[in-house]
């Protein structure tokens, strides 16, 4: 696909690497030189420096044999316009725009065909603040990824020295949970992918993932190892868009507290959150953290613009006592750095909002697309469409099917049936299948598999 994209910041910058490895015809635009030279140096793309909304940019960028344009500008009426005019000077047929205002998003029919033509919108923000959601509700997790429109999820444990299934065959997941239906997808140890088999001894350390249907996640998390207790008290650090989005999300439900630094900023949160404490200070402050009882909080999330200031915060109250931290962090080389020591987790927010994205750009129909381990591998949820005669997959069996190496098929959602997927599972047209994908060199092949042809037998 001939592709633009509009905005080398963090999510700019993180899809182009995704799809430049894909065989996609790539060029970005920017006002920042200095940022195209240094992705250019890296990436196979083409750059040009402007404006992203003017025309002649746009058509400098190829837009008039475009097959997308993806706006993730931070301005979101710069995105807005550049969609408008991808549409009525350039014809050019997917137009994506990145939108952080809720005031825009609560106004869907703006983005219509008839007014702003934005075919597809994508609020990194709100895909943040659901993520760091899931984290919380599971707090024994490392990852909780939705499908199916939350039907379904797919949920990484690290497996630890000691705990329930350490030692034991995969196998032995069935004879332990008889009622509940559940697979392990993926299993890594260390840097290195493990393809589950009936006989995969789980060994300590091991991140573990496995899917089942939501309702019986938590039964099989406690299976998987001993889960801690309740989540009751969380505190955020950092009252910008994802602080204050988070804790308006968990409020209702959870007890929160949220520091913020700047004095009006506090004013406007509290009167925005109803049943958030709202405190102005340092987060890194170890006094103001002992006076709010650091050390009762169940999770602290920092969660403010300064990687460096999200890191230490995370480390003091970790020392300080608080049962999990979470950490967010921009720069992808920190990530892998600090997950796992002291930080329990480390979120990058441009991976964590690749997915809705690449879901667009993939061939074939797919529904949902998650980015895991830095891009390295995948999730999907693909559908399967046309009948014997077209399709590689429908009336066939998962065993039957030629998988590309290292994929597992986790689950088939049929309706509103889920499916936990075994050999002899038959697939059906417009089963929605989740699959894992260990190594991003076998999305193609993947792609292919889904793909309808002309009288295929």
């Amino acid at each position: 696909m001939k592709i633009i994209i509009l905005g080398a910041g963090q999510v700019g910058a993180t899809l182009a690497e995704n799809l430049v490895s894909e065989a996609n015809d790539l060029t970005i635009v920017d006002l920042d030189a200095d940022k195209l030279a240094l992705l250019q140096d890296r990436l196979d793309l083409r750059t040009v420096v402007g404006s992203a909304s003017h025309p002649s940019v746009l058509r400098a960028a190829g837009a008039e044999d475009a097959d997308m344009l993806v706006a993730v500008t931070q301005s979101d009426e710069t995105n807005m316009l550049a969609c408008k005019l991808a549409e009525s000077l350039f014809n050019i047929p997917t137009k994506i725009a990145r939108i952080r205002a809720t005031d825009y998003l609560k106004h869907p029919q703006i983005f219509s065909a008839e007014n702003l033509c934005v075919d597809y919108t994508i609020s990194p923000e709100q895909e943040i603040t659901n993520y760091l959601r899931r984290l919380i509700d599971y707090p024994d997790a490392l990852q909780v990824l939705d499908f199916a429109a939350g039907k379904v999820r797919l949920v990484a444990v690290r497996a630890y020295h000691g705990g329930p299934l350490v030692g034991h065959e995969l196998r032995d997941i069935r004879k332990h949970l008889p009622k509940l239906d559940a697979r392990v997808a993926a299993i890594f140890r260390g840097n290195r992918a493990i393809i589950p088999e009936g006989n995969t001894v789980i060994e300590s350390g091991d991140e573990v993932f496995f899917i089942a249907a939501t309702e019986n996640i938590r039964s099989v998390m406690k299976e998987m190892r001993r889960l801690d207790k309740k989540v009751s008290r969380v505190m955020i650090a950092g009252g910008g868009n994802i602080g204050r989005r988070l804790a308006a999300a968990l409020e209702n439900d959870y007890q929160v507290k949220l520091i913020d630094h700047n004095k009006n900023n506090g004013a406007r949160l509290a009167a925005e959150l109803h049943n958030t404490l709202i405190l102005v200070g340092d987060a890194t402050d170890e006094s103001l953290l002992e006076d709010e009882n650091i050390d009762d909080m169940d999770v602290f999330c920092a969660l403010t613009n300064d990687d460096e200031d999200n890191i230490m915060a995370s480390l003091q109250a970790k020392r300080m006592g608080a049962r999990k931290v979470i950490a967010l962090i921009n720069r992808a080389s920190y990530v892998d750095l600090v997950q796992g020591g002291q930080i329990d987790i480390a979120v990058s927010p441009a991976q964590a909002t690749i997915g809705p994205l690449l879901s667009h750009v993939r061939r074939g129909d797919m529904a949902v697309v998650h980015s895991l381990r830095r891009g390295a591998a995948e999730a999907l949820e693909a559908v399967v469409h046309g009948d014997t005669k077209t399709s590689k997959l429908v009336n066939r069996r998962i065993e039957e099917v030629k998988w590309p190496e290292g994929v597992t098929v986790g689950a088939i959602i049929r309706g509103e049936e889920v499916i936990i997927a075994h050999h002899d599972t038959q697939i059906a047209a417009e089963d929605h299948i989740i699959l894992f994908v260990p190594n991003k060199r076998m999305i193609p092949k993947v792609e292919k598999l889904f793909q309808v042809g002309f009288g295929f037998i």
